[in-house]
């Protein structure tokens, strides 16, 4: 195994295991519940089974289906990009923030390119109010992100800091 293999093979162990995990929990949802179905699990939370043809927060939702390209062109560009960054050497935290972003945008792009739109099944709610529901890979990228951001203020505070993947 040559030296950037032995690398980067973690990095995208992580990022297709949170594609599998993702896709498998979509699959549970589309097979056996109904589309519509809502189950309370907590005061605050349920399991639903809907769809959203937009981006987040139901983005584009109405518009007419082009959207679907446009985010599946969108998703399939990140994650070009996303496998060309964790190609480099780079710090730990940066490579376990693209490799999150990654398997989340390949999970939703998945599910574009298959069914249309993007299962949600993750529901929070407080007093009437619902978050827009969302699933396993909204969760990575979001994650993903967030250490992007942290890694960033560490960074700026320890510029001599070579913690290398």
């Amino acid at each position: 195994m040559n030296m950037q293999a032995h690398r980067t093979l973690p990095w995208y162990s992580l990022a297709f295991a949170v594609f599998a995990a993702d896709q498998a929990a979509k699959t549970t949802v589309d097979v056996a519940t109904p589309l519509g179905w809502s189950y309370p699990v907590t005061p605050f939370f349920n399991l639903v089974h809907v769809l959203n043809p937009g981006a987040a927060f139901s983005f584009l939702a109405g518009a007419g289906g082009w959207q679907r390209w446009f985010f599946l062109a969108i998703a399939i560009a990140a994650s070009a990009w996303l496998i060309w960054m964790l190609r480099q050497t780079r710090r730990r935290s940066e490579s376990l923030a693209f490799s999150l972003i990654l398997g989340g945008a390949l999970g939703n792009a998945f599910d574009r390119a298959l069914r249309g739109q993007v299962i949600d099944y993750l529901d929070f709610h407080l007093t009437g109010w619902h978050w827009p529901a969302f699933n396993a890979a909204d969760i990575a990228i979001t994650l993903g992100a967030a250490c992007l951001v942290i890694a960033s203020f560490i960074a700026s505070r320890q510029p001599q800091a070579q913690e290398k993947a």
